[in-house]
C-alpha cells in the first residue's frame, strides 16, 4: 500500500530577483492550471541570502490523479 503523502515528482520554483520573487506565486498558479492531472501532496519553501542576494525557492512534490479513487 502507498503512503499517504507517496509522491512521483517534484517541480523547483525559485527566484533571487525582487521582481521574480514577486511574481513566483503567480508562475506556481500558472503550472498548476497547466497541469490539472497532478494532486500536491507535500511542499517546502526555504529563502537563503548573502550579502547582495535573497532567493525564494518553493519546491512542490506532486503525483498524479490517474487511477484514485474517492
Amino acid at each position: 500500500m502507498a503512503r499517504e503523502n507517496s509522491f512521483t515528482g517534484a517541480k523547483v520554483f525559485s527566484a533571487t530577483l525582487a521582481r521574480d520573487r514577486e511574481t513566483l506565486g503567480e508562475m506556481i498558479t500558472a503550472w498548476l492550471r497547466e497541469h490539472p492531472d497532478i494532486e500536491i501532496v507535500d511542499k517546502v519553501v526555504s529563502q537563503s541570502s548573502d550579502r547582495e542576494f535573497h532567493c525564494l525557492s518553493i519546491v512542490l512534490f506532486f503525483r498524479s490523479k490517474q487511477g484514485q479513487t474517492s
